[in-house]
């Protein structure tokens, strides 16, 4: 599970819709009680984010057109872990040349 924390405009379809998919894999993680320590302990999740995130991801979803029907079931959300936001993006970076072409520049 990861939240890449980037701007949703300009992360491609795979990474929009897998991180979208991965805050509902880690909300029934949360709801399960299951350990979390991994992801907390590299940075790739924030507990306390998860709602703000899915709204974002939701609305660029819609934006592209796409339908969104899965809404986040309730959970109880702590302050717990911190994604390293520069970090995070220069991983999706390297790993992704579709995300890297929507952050090129505009000229």
């Amino acid at each position: 599970m990861r939240m890449w924390m980037v701007d949703p405009r300009k992360m491609c379809r795979q990474h929009l819709l897998g991180e979208h998919v991965e805050l509902h894999m880690l909300v029934g993680s949360l709801r399960k009680g299951k350990s979390l320590a991994g992801f907390l302990a590299n940075g790739l999740i924030e507990v306390h984010s998860v709602r703000a995130r899915h709204a974002q991801l939701v609305r660029e979803m819609r934006r592209r057109g796409y339908r969104h029907r899965s809404p986040l079931p309730r959970f109880t959300a702590r302050k717990l872990g911190r994604v390293v936001r520069k970090k995070s993006l220069a991983d999706l970076l390297a790993r992704c040349h579709a995300c890297r072409t929507l952050f090129v520049p505009a000229r």
